[in-house]
């Protein structure tokens, strides 16, 4: 499989999947109060939020796998050992364990943070300077909105208490 039909592929799936949330499953399985006065804190705002930008990505994935060659390398060359990928299993299993066992004790935002960054680094993203700062700015600016915005309590650790 080339880039080009990955992203087809992709970009046609996410169109799919958030035009079935927008028009079956929102509507559907979420239910929401008449009486909400903030339209961010209504139940129905971030899945409606979520599926838009789903649709958007879709889109642009689209727009991308149209754009590129046909021409072109498989995207995934069959790798030369075979048991990297049950390694890679096991240690994302074990990141998850981790993120369990550090949760009360460092709080959500950092142990976001540190399993975000060891995530990223497990896929051997083509961007670790980009994968280090999404994960300490993201969990920050969620952390921000929710306890200063929205006034929801975000689990806070014994090493780090955050304003």
């Amino acid at each position: 499989m080339t880039e080009r039909h990955l992203q087809l592929r992709l970009g046609i799936f996410a169109v799919l999947a958030s035009v079935f949330l927008i028009f079956y499953a929102i509507p559907g399985w979420v239910s929401s109060p008449s009486n909400v006065r903030n339209v961010v804190l209504s139940p129905l705002f971030w899945p409606y939020a979520l599926a838009g930008f789903t649709a958007l990505t879709g889109l642009g994935l689209v727009a991308a796998g149209l754009r590129a060659s046909e021409a072109g390398e498989p995207l995934n060359p069959p790798s030369e050992d075979p048991g990297a990928a049950w390694t890679r299993l096991l240690v994302m299993a074990g990141i998850m364990g981790v993120t369990m066992f550090l949760l009360p004790r460092l709080g959500m935002v950092l142990t976001s943070m540190l399993v975000f960054a060891a995530t990223a680094f497990l896929v051997r993203t083509r961007h670790p300077k980009t994968a280090l700062v999404c994960a300490v700015v993201i969990p920050l600016l969620l952390y921000a909105f929710f306890a200063h915005v929205a006034g929801v309590a975000i689990p806070q650790g014994e090493v780090l208490r955050l304003p």
